[in-house]
C-alpha cells in the first residue's frame, strides 16, 4: 500500500496533530497534568444555560428534534441561519449582505483549508501563494495547503516595553514591497485577535491590508474566531468587525460554547460563498445542523452578542489578567517578555535566555505534566529551516482557559525550568 503525496502530506505528524493529541491523551499514571497546551475553551456556565434551553425547546416543540436530526441541510448551510446571520450583520453595521454572502463550514478549520486551496497551488501554468503578512501565525493552518510551498510569510516587527511586554507589529513596507514583486500571491490570511500571540491587529492595519488586497485583486481572509460581535473575546479598542468585498470574514461558535458541535460561519463576495458551497457538497454533502439551530435564536434576539459581551468576555478578561499576574511573580528576576494579552485564549511568553529549544523544553515539561505548545510550530512560510525571527525557538503558547490552581501550579514549573535551562 502507497499514499500519494497529499495522502502522505495530511497524514504526517504536524504540529496540530501534537496539539490535539496533547488534549485528548492521558500523561503516564503517576504524572499529574498541567494542562495550559492545547485549544479548549472554558465551561462557562451561562452559556451553557442558554443552548440547554435552546435544546429544551426543540425538544418540546412537537417534532422539531426529529426533523433537525432528520434531515441534510444545504451545501451552503442551513438556510434560515444564514439568513439570520446576514440581517443581523445588515442591521448592526450596516454591511450589505444578503444570505448569498453567507456560507457555513463544519468548523472554521475546515474553512480555511477550502479558502487557502481555493487561492493557493497550480493557477494557469504558475503556482499560487497565500502570503500571511504577520508571522507567527495560527500552528492549524501551517500543514493545509495541497501543495508543497504555497505558504509564504512575511515576520512581524516586535516593539519592546519597559514593564516585560512586547507587541507584534505589521512591517506594512515588507508587505507592500512582497505582493509588488510577488505577482502570484493569491490570497492573504491573518487571525485577529491573533493565535498564538493574542494581537490584535488594529482597524488601521486591517483597513491597510484591506485596501492592498483590492489593489491586487485578491482577497484578504480574517479568521474571526475570538473576535466581535462573538464570542467577543478582545481585551482593547480599536478593534471592530470589519467585512468588504476585499475580504472573507471567518467566524465560528466554537469559542462562545459549541466547539465539539464544528461550525465555521464565513461572509465573503457571492462567488466565494457560491465556491465554499460546492466545495462543501463534494467534501461532507452538507454542513451540520446542530449549532445553526442552537444558535439561530441566540443571534436573532440579541442574547448571543449580550452573553459574549457581558459574560464571555469578562470571563475571559480576569483569567487573563491572572495569568499575567502569576506570570510576573514567578518569572520575576528572569529575561522574559510577556506579549501583550490583547485577546484569544492564550498568552504568548518569550524566554530569550533559553539555551534549548523550545521543542525540548517542551519535552522537559511534559515531564513533569505541564502541557504547553512549543512556538516552532506557529513559524512557517519560509524556506530557510530556521525561521528568520529571533523568537522562532524560544518562545510557548499558554491556554489560560483551565483550571486556576493548576494553571498556577504550571506557571510555576514552567519558571523554575526556565531559570534551570537559561544560559
Amino acid at each position: 500500500m502507497e499514499f500519494s503525496d497529499f495522502g502522505n502530506k495530511l497524514s504526517s505528524h504536524s504540529g496540530i496533530l501534537q496539539l490535539m493529541d496533547d488534549i485528548a491523551k492521558p500523561l503516564p499514571d503517576g504524572v499529574k497534568a498541567r494542562p495550559l497546551g492545547g485549544g479548549n475553551p472554558a465551561r462557562v456556565g451561562e452559556v451553557e444555560k442558554a443552548y440547554r434551553q435552546e435544546v429544551e425547546k426543540l425538544l418540546e416543540d412537537g417534532d422539531s428534534f426529529e426533523n433537525v436530526i432528520a434531515h441534510y441541510d444545504s451545501p451552503q448551510g442551513r438556510v434560515g441561519f444564514l439568513r439570520t446571520v446576514a440581517e443581523f450583520f445588515s442591521a448592526e453595521y450596516g454591511w450589505n449582505i444578503t444570505e448569498e454572502n453567507v456560507a457555513l463550514t463544519n468548523g472554521s478549520q475546515s474553512a480555511m483549508f477550502y479558502l487557502f486551496n481555493l487561492f493557493s497551488g497550480k493557477t494557469r501554468g504558475r503556482t499560487q501563494t497565500v502570503l500571511f503578512p504577520l508571522m507567527p501565525e495560527y500552528i492549524g493552518y501551517a500543514d493545509q495547503g495541497i501543495e508543497e510551498d504555497t505558504f509564504v510569510s512575511i515576520p512581524a516587527l516586535c516593539e519592546y516595553s519597559d514593564d516585560h511586554t512586547f507587541k507584534y507589529k505589521l512591517d506594512r513596507n515588507a508587505v507592500e514591497s512582497y505582493l509588488a514583486g510577488h505577482p502570484e500571491v493569491g490570497a492573504m490570511a491573518v487571525s485577529r485577535p491573533t493565535n498564538p500571540s493574542g494581537n490584535v491587529l488594529t482597524d488601521n492595519e486591517i483597513d491597510f491590508l484591506s485596501d492592498l488586497a483590492g489593489r491586487y485583486s485578491i482577497p484578504l481572509i480574517v479568521d474571526n474566531a475570538y473576535g466581535l460581535p462573538f464570542p467577543d473575546i478582545i481585551f482593547t479598542d480599536n478593534a471592530a468587525p470589519i467585512w468588504n468585498e476585499n475580504i472573507v470574514l471567518s467566524m465560528s461558535l466554537s469559542k462562545i460554547g459549541l466547539p465539539s458541535i464544528r461550525t465555521g460561519i464565513l461572509i465573503a463576495k457571492k462567488e466565494i460563498i457560491k465556491a465554499v458551497g460546492n466545495i462543501n457538497a463534494i467534501a461532507a454533502l452538507a454542513t451540520g445542523s446542530f449549532g445553526p439551530v442552537l444558535a439561530d435564536n441566540l443571534l436573532r434576539t440579541g442574547e448571543l452578542t449580550r452573553l459574549a459581551s457581558e459574560v464571555v468576555r469578562p470571563f475571559y478578561r480576569s483569567k487573563a489578567e491572572r495569568m499575567e499576574s502569576l506570570i510576573r511573580k514567578h518569572f520575576d528576576g528572569t529575561d522574559y517578555y510577556l506579549h501583550k494579552i490583547e485577546g484569544s485564549i492564550f498568552c504568548w511568553i518569550y524566554l530569550p535566555s533559553l539555551r534549548i529549544s523550545t521543542l525540548d523544553f517542551y519535552a522537559e515539561l511534559m515531564k513533569d505534566g505541564v502541557v504547553t505548545v512549543p512556538g516552532e510550530y506557529f513559524f512557517f512560510g519560509s524556506k530557510e529551516k530556521r525561521y528568520p525571527h529571533e523568537h522562532f525557538d524560544k518562545c510557548l503558547r499558554l491556554n489560560y482557559s483551565g483550571d486556576d490552581d493548576l494553571i498556577a501550579e504550571g506557571i510555576a514549573i514552567i519558571a523554575e525550568k526556565y531559570r534551570q535551562f537559561s544560559v
